[in-house]
């Protein structure tokens, strides 16, 4: 099987820090940014970003759809 390596995309202005993607990452990939947002929030980042497996549980329960998923096959 070949290896996945995995990039997040978030949309620093839709997040709103719930930080549901957080507890989600298996990896431990993401985490809150000490920085805010237009609206006060601080947003999810990759901090661990060689660790992405790329498995999509981060979209799948963030609730307002503002993270992308990649995968790239190595």
């Amino acid at each position: 099987m070949a290896k996945v390596r995995g990039a997040v995309v978030v949309d620093k202005e839709g997040c709103k820090g719930c930080s549901l993607c957080v507890e989600a990452c298996p990896e431990d990939v993401l985490a809150l940014n000490k920085d805010v947002n237009s609206r006060g929030y601080h947003y999810s980042y990759m901090q661990n970003p060689e660790a992405c497996i790329g498995c999509a549980n981060c979209g799948v329960v963030c609730p307002d759809t503002c993270i992308t998923i990649y995968r790239v096959k190595l």
